[in-house]
């Protein structure tokens, strides 16, 4: 009989327990995993800064570059240049 007792006493502590913690731990995992997410957000955040970067530093070294940038982008073209268009889709 005692030690029904004391399984039940085990089964009930295990159970408070399970109680009290489950919720906090079922939180940290989800914190866990939000915190993995932003970690990948901010390595690709990283990269396309890097990427921005370096047209910075294009644009600074190379006028050219700026030129063809604004022709591609805007559409601008210089006095007396005549734009042909193709149906095809490449450029």
């Amino acid at each position: 009989m005692e030690k029904k007792r004391i399984a039940l006493h085990i089964a009930v502590l295990l159970t408070v327990l399970c109680i009290i913690f489950l919720p906090g731990y079922s939180e940290l995992h989800k914190l866990r995993e939000d915190n993995d997410q932003l970690k990948r957000r901010i390595v690709l955040l990283e990269e396309h800064n890097d990427q921005l970067k370096e047209e910075m530093q294009k644009m600074k070294q190379d006028p050219g570059y700026i030129e063809k940038k604004a022709r591609k982008k805007l559409g601008i073209v210089k006095k007396g240049e005549i734009i042909y268009k193709s149906d095809q889709g490449g450029e």
